[in-house]
């Protein structure tokens, strides 16, 4: 069984390897279409679909790695193994990502993009999945999994606001009136220094988290493929099969729902972020940088108030509420820009508004990131009342996969919205075209907005209150209390 309560070291370890993800998010969707479509020249439509591609590939190995660390059996556990083995790929993958030799053919620099997100992606999976999955082992307590989802997230936010706070601070500086982002020679030395940063972290948190191994939760042992003919089509079923019992659960088909398409509506404002602030708020990057940073800020000092959120209204409406809140928050500013009632580009005023409605939106949405992620744990107890099987795994790599949704999703829509609104390439920031910058203006604000709304619609048939958990759990452990132990 799990312990209720989980100390506060754990915690720290397990949060920390969310720092691996936060940069490898932040770095996706805040640089990597901008460095392939405007400092490499590859168009917007490719290297939207070079990174689609390899979001293709997260739908098959994202329920893939949660179902093998389901069923996975070792002396170190399900989970660990899978943790232990991505650290290293994953820093050589992501380096390589941003370090293309010079004098690549388009055709060569989108080849160049597509196998290396693949690889990147392939093998954050390999870490990322289990670890989520692990997090929901730890407690079966229902607030605590929201004070250890609280850690996880902080970290993962830290992460995000390092990349950006180095990168524009370090590697990313204005030279020559040419913003850092644009510079080609600044790329290779930003993803090595946090290729190294990604290893560490990573595995801090399965070395943090190896003494829980024995006090996780004993799972029985299913029917593993034998080597030989056959199994990796076997294995590939065991995942088919995992997935369809995880979408017979109501709870977790609306969840899920709501995340992806909400994620994707963040992907698309990530990946056209810089093209927002380079050119149409016309902010150098020492500005551009607070706006950026204010989001990961409010995180911070909205995560406290997750927990009392959850305990005053149930998570099911602190996820609506978060959604609506960034919604509101994140896509005011270009909407009003349009509408005439926003501060012209160079306006004192301009900046700290950015800012402010970048801050007061990260509070916001906080209270649905963390809640999304102690509600996919609660699912999973739903779930094992209903089948008699603990799938954390399937679960959290579905979860995984919505979130990878934002920069392949988003980066695809994003790419081609570009394109459609005829966006030069190796644009100079004043010298676009009016019309264009306001095209831009609609892509990012309004044109996304009804996002927002699909996505409250979803998250409001979520049934599985806290009282209705607590008969949940006390039913499992009538069950457990009755049933031996697993080998």
């Amino acid at each position: 069984m799990a312990q209720d309560r989980v100390g506060r070291s754990t915690k720290f370890a397990f949060g920390i390897g969310q720092m691996a993800e936060g940069i490898k998010n932040n770095a996706f969707s805040t640089f990597l279409l901008l460095y392939y479509n405007q400092v490499l020249g590859l168009s917007g439509t490719l290297s939207g679909l070079a990174i689609m591609i390899a979001l293709c590939f997260d739908a098959i190995t994202d329920p893939l790695a949660g179902s093998l660390s389901d069923g996975w059996r070792s002396r170190w556990g399900r989970r660990h193994p899978f943790m232990y083995a991505s650290a290293l790929p994953l820093g050589l993958a992501f380096y390589l990502l941003f370090a293309p030799p010079a004098g690549l053919t388009e055709f060569e620099t989108f080849l160049w993009l597509t196998v290396f997100a693949i690889l990147t992606r392939g093998a954050m999976t390999l870490y990322h999945v289990p670890h989520l999955a692990l997090g929901a082992e730890l407690s079966d307590d229902y607030a605590e999994r929201t004070s250890i989802v609280s850690y996880r997230m902080l970290f993962g936010v830290l992460g995000g606001a390092l990349t950006i706070l180095i990168g524009f601070s370090v590697f990313f500086t204005d030279q020559g009136g040419l913003p850092g982002t644009l510079r080609r020679d600044a790329y290779p030395a930003f993803a090595a220094v946090f290729s190294v940063a990604m290893v560490v972290t990573i595995l801090w948190s399965a070395l943090g988290t190896h003494d829980q191994i024995p006090r996780l939760k004993a799972v029985a042992a299913r029917e593993t493929p034998e080597p030989g003919q056959g199994t990796l089509l076997r294995v590939f079923l065991q995942v088919f099969l995992d997935l369809k019992s995880a979408l017979t659960n109501r709870s977790f088909r609306w969840l899920f729902s709501g995340v992806i398409i909400v994620y994707v509506m963040v992907g698309v404002q990530s990946a056209l972020g810089l093209y927002m602030g380079n050119y149409f708020w016309a902010l150098s990057s020492e500005d551009f940088r607070w706006v950026v940073l204010a989001g990961p800020l409010g995180l911070i000092l909205g995560t406290p108030f997750t927990h009392r959120m959850n305990q005053r209204f149930d998570k099911m409406p602190s996820v609506v509420f978060g959604t609506a809140w960034y919604a509101l928050f994140a896509l005011s500013p270009p909407i009003l820009r349009l509408l005439g009632w926003f501060p012209e580009n160079g306006h004192p005023s301009l900046l700290p508004l950015l800012v402010g409605a970048a801050l007061i939106g990260g509070m916001g949405v906080v209270q649905a990131l963390i809640t999304a992620g102690s509600m996919m744990a609660d699912i999973a107890d739903e779930h094992e009342l209903a089948t008699q099987r603990r799938q954390e795994g399937i679960f959290f790599g579905a979860l995984s996969f919505s979130g990878k949704g934002a920069s392949g999703i988003g980066n695809l829509v994003g790419g081609f919205g570009l394109d459609v609104i005829a966006f030069p390439a190796k644009a100079i920031p004043g010298e676009v075209p009016l019309e264009v910058l306001t095209r831009l203006g609609w892509l990012y604000g309004p044109l996304v907005a009804g996002f927002a709304l699909i996505a409250v619609w979803c998250y409001s048939h979520y049934n599985l209150t806290k009282a209705r958990h607590s008969a949940v759990l006390e039913a499992l452990e009538a069950r457990r209390q009755s049933s031996p132990s697993p080998d």
